[in-house]
């Protein structure tokens, strides 16, 4: 199976375009629930592909507003790649590759993702024998259902994971919280503030600044505010789990059906481990 055969092709693809800013990315984000958007330059035959803009992006440059300099290059593939070697440049750290024409590199033939791959998996398209217990993550990202959204981002971040697993005063899973559920309530707000030599207020909520330390002059700020109340509100409470003897291409169409990246893995009733959506490429 090749690329051609899972991606989706560019007539169906939603892109941003230079010049541009991070506002028209945000919108696309909480829109259409991606992890990254190509962007892409010029109209119709004069269209070139530019690079992708992800949430990390966002996240990682507050204080970027242009299009220009929020992008990223990634790897290409094209659409005659076999699937299998697509799953392997996605292992390597891009969940959205793009798929450019083989004849010119410079024209978006469309995109490939890891939830592609992962449908041809659930469909059976590609043949696999694996279980869950063979791709199964044992490190589990979590968070206390207490903790202030601010917070729990940040928690997300440093572990470098999209996703934490949410528990209670028992220490049992209570939910499940992502980064999607974190950038549904996310908003640009901007303003004026007093660079001083801090970048935030004592006073303020945390927040991602977007101030530049240039003395005691006021500056146009921008910053990506989220809610500080606690996950419990935010997070996913009807948690779809799976067991280490359930196949791959079964735990792959769960994540289709029910639009997830990760199921966690009990044993006895018991967290033992996470299964992601990336885990299921090393599958193949």
């Amino acid at each position: 199976m090749n690329v051609a055969d899972a991606m989706t092709p560019r007539t169906d693809l939603v892109t941003v375009s230079l010049p541009g800013t991070r506002d028209d990315v945000l919108t696309y984000l909480q829109e259409y629930r991606f992890s990254s958007v190509p962007v892409v330059k010029g109209e119709g035959d004069e269209e070139v592909y530019r690079g992708l803009v992800s949430r990390d992006d966002l996240i990682d440059k507050p204080d970027e507003d242009q299009l220009a300099l929020l992008m990223r290059e990634t790897p290409t593939v094209t659409p005659d790649t076999n699937l299998r070697d697509a799953a392997q440049v996605m292992l390597s750290g891009s969940r959205r590759i793009p798929v450019v024409h083989e004849h010119n590199g410079d024209a978006l033939a469309g995109i490939i993702t890891v939830t592609d791959i992962v449908a041809a998996i659930a469909r059976g398209k590609v043949d696999t024998a694996a279980v869950c217990a063979d791709v199964t993550g044992t490190d589990v990202n979590t968070v206390y259902t207490g903790t202030p959204l601010t917070v729990a981002e940040r928690q997300l971040f440093f572990a470098n994971v999209p996703y934490a697993v949410v528990l209670g005063d028992d220490g049992d899973m209570d939910g499940m919280l992502t980064e999607v559920d974190i950038l549904d309530v996310a908003r640009v707000v901007e303003g004026e503030d007093d660079t001083g030599d801090s970048i935030a207020d004592q006073d303020d909520d945390w927040k991602w600044e977007g101030i530049k330390a240039i003395g005691a002059a006021y500056v146009p700020t921008r910053n990506v505010e989220i809610p500080a109340e606690p996950v419990t509100g935010f997070m996913t409470e009807d948690v779809t789990t799976v067991s280490r003897t359930r196949s791959v291409k079964e735990a792959a169409q769960e994540m289709i059906t029910e639009d997830i990246e990760q199921l966690p893995l009990q044993a006895g009733g018991e967290l033992v481990g996470i299964v992601r959506d990336v885990n299921l490429l090393e599958a193949l």
